[in-house]
């Protein structure tokens, strides 16, 4: 069975390391936020202008005035600081965030990223994911594997408009985690009832099998 989007989530979380300062993109990036391993310390920062974000609120601890940049109502942990979008990307440009999780509609082998326009559709803007793609010190990509027409979503070369261009180093979809090497998507977990041929028909890219290839552990 494919995950789903809290299933990426959780899987990612397990990439955060104690004391970094991470960044979370619109969407299933988005949820790492709930899965932070107890007893770590990671720093969330929304270009938006907040640092110290937590869990998402329950119910009656929602306040209208406390969002992220995808306009979601979040929590503040104690010693969190708010800025202005000018401090925040003076922050994310001088190469201060350590991880950054975001969104794709594209990946290609080479770590391309197209995450921000669909030539026809309507774009509000390109958000901060350009200065993130291009100033953080590692990218994972939080992404479905196909589209919704059952197509791959990770490419030999993206065919929309870019972000980044060989910026991602490792993606977690739906079907598996794999790393983005000069060789192209090596395969390193595959999710729970998911085979080896179930993700490499859904690869357009060249998939780097090596091995037997272990389920994720969520």
């Amino acid at each position: 069975m494919a995950l789903d989007k809290n299933g990426i989530a959780k899987r990612i979380a397990q990439e955060l390391r104690d004391g970094y300062y991470v960044n979370l993109g619109i969407g299933i990036p988005t949820l790492v936020a709930n899965y932070v391993p107890p007893g770590m310390q990671i720093i969330l920062q929304s270009e938006n202008g907040l640092l110290g974000i937590g869990p998402f609120p329950a119910k009656n601890e929602i306040d209208p005035d406390l969002i992220n940049a995808g306009k979601q109502t979040i929590t503040a942990l104690p010693g969190a600081a708010f800025f202005d979008s000018s401090m925040s990307f003076a922050m994310i440009r001088g190469g201060h965030i350590d991880l950054t999780v975001l969104g794709a509609f594209e990946v290609s082998e080479t770590g391309d990223i197209a995450s921000w326009k669909i030539p026809g559709k309507l774009v509000k803007g390109m958000g901060g994911a350009m200065d993130l793609v291009a100033s953080a010190r590692n990218i994972i990509v939080a992404m479905m594997h196909t589209n919704p027409q059952g197509e791959s979503k990770l490419l030999k070369k993206c065919t929309l408009p870019l972000t980044g261009v060989g910026v991602v180093k490792k993606i977690v979809s739906d079907l598996a985690v794999l790393d983005v090497t000069p060789q192209g998507f090596k395969l390193l977990e595959r999710a729970p009832g998911v085979s080896v041929e179930d993700i490499l028909n859904a690869t357009e890219g060249n998939l780097i099998i090596e091995g037997d290839i272990p389920e994720m552990l969520i």
